[in-house]
Order: structure tokens, then C-alpha cells, then sequence
């Protein structure tokens, strides 16, 4: 359980946006700490203490200093006691199956559609990289239709309700116009993705965004 003084560093990109969205859909008590990448600053001296990768999110809890999203967003659900990470068995099984192919399978290919239409242009990063394009895009049509197959009938990836898996394979989908993710050819997959976006800060999951409006 938490002791409420948890940190969670952060930056406006795709791994943070899991661990932002969740802290706040659960309330977390958290204090958030925007990381500026632009200067180097997940890079810096201090900042690898944290994380030794030097990459965000990382979550300070006390005395435990948590990096990778997947494992931040398990300790935020179990840490508020959330069904976000199922307590059967069988369910947590079938969550943590989508998070590995989410990690391994879905999005290295669509994140690679959101470095390249996202994330080159934002910093500065020179033009798109065509065959790197043209990989990325025809992987994620195959990913779709593994999606597609899988929520056709279905509510949410496991069950009927919001769990992580959901959070950790959805979450390339905000930037779906931007990167040329086509979602609009896979129907069941559409359909899931509007429910995810009629969620209180699925679509304004960073707290500067937030304040801003």
C-alpha cells in the first residue's frame, strides 16, 4: 500500500500516457513531475538514479522506485485495490498475456507509426522513414486483425470491464489520425476504441494538458 508521497515522473509521450492515464482513473495520490526531454533531462545524473534506462514514466513510492509502465500501472491498480488487474487468476493470466503482446507484438509496430508521424516532426527528428513506414504500417494491419478477431462480440479485451490490458494495447490509438493507425477498417476494434475515448482522461491523460483547458 502506498503511504501517499508517491511521484510520478513523467513526459508527454507514449509509455507515461499508460501510467498518467491510470493514476489519474484511479485518483492516485499522486504529485507529478513533468520530465523535459527536449533538454536532456531523463539523460541527467540525477535522473538516472531514478531510472538507470534514463526513460520515463518512473513512479517514486517511498522507498520504492518503480520504471516500465506495465509494472507502474499493476502497482497504482493494486495499490488503490482497483479491478484494473483482475484478482481471479484466469483473468490476470489472460490481462498479463495482452500486456506482453503489446510489449512484444502490437506496439513496437504501431509505435513505430507514432515516432514517425509523432515524434520525428515534434523534436525535430528530419523526414519520415519510408521502409521503416511501410514495415511498421503493414505489422500493425496484422495486429488489427488479430484485435479485430479477438473483440468482435466483445466489451473490453478481458471480460466486460476496463483492465490494463486495454490501457497497454490501446494506448498508440489517441495519436491513430496523426501516425495513419487505420482503426476505421477494423469495426470491432473502432467501436472498442470509442468506448476507451468516452472515458473521463483517456484523451487528456497529462495534467499540464489538463490544466491547460
Amino acid at each position: 500500500m502506498t503511504d501517499g508521497s508517491m511521484v510520478l515522473h513523467y513526459a508527454e509521450t507514449l509509455m507515461p500516457r499508460k501510467a498518467c492515464f491510470v493514476a489519474r482513473h484511479l485518483r492516485s495520490p499522486v504529485a507529478f513531475r513533468p520530465i523535459d526531454l527536449g533538454r536532456g533531462e531523463h539523460k541527467g545524473p540525477a535522473f538516472k538514479v531514478l531510472n538507470p534506462n534514463g526513460k520515463v514514466p518512473v513512479l517514486v513510492d517511498g522507498d520504492l522506485v518503480l520504471w516500465e509502465s506495465d509494472a507502474i500501472m499493476m502497482h497504482l491498480a493494486l495499490a488503490a485495490g482497483s479491478d484494473l488487474w483482475p484478482t481471479a487468476a484466469r483473468e490476470a493470466v489472460e490481462a498479463q498475456r495482452w500486456l506482453s503482446w503489446a510489449a512484444h507484438e502490437f506496439n513496437p509496430q504501431a509505435g513505430t507509426l507514432y515516432f514517425e508521424h509523432v515524434i520525428r516532426p515534434h523534436f525535430g527528428l528530419g523526414d519520415v522513414d519510408a521502409a521503416a513506414d511501410a514495415t511498421a504500417r503493414k505489422r500493425t494491419r496484422a495486429g488489427l486483425a488479430v484485435l479485430e478477431r479477438h473483440l468482435s462480440g466483445r466489451t473490453m479485451l478481458v471480460g466486460d470491464r476496463l483492465t490494463l490490458a486495454d490501457v497497454a494495447v490501446a494506448i498508440t490509438f489517441p495519436y491513430a489520425a496523426a501516425a495513419g493507425i487505420p482503426l476505421a477498417d477494423y469495426p470491432a476494434v473502432a467501436n472498442w476504441n470509442a468506448r476507451l475515448e468516452a472515458l473521463p482522461f483517456w484523451l487528456d491523460p497529462f495534467p499540464q494538458a489538463a490544466a491547460a483547458h
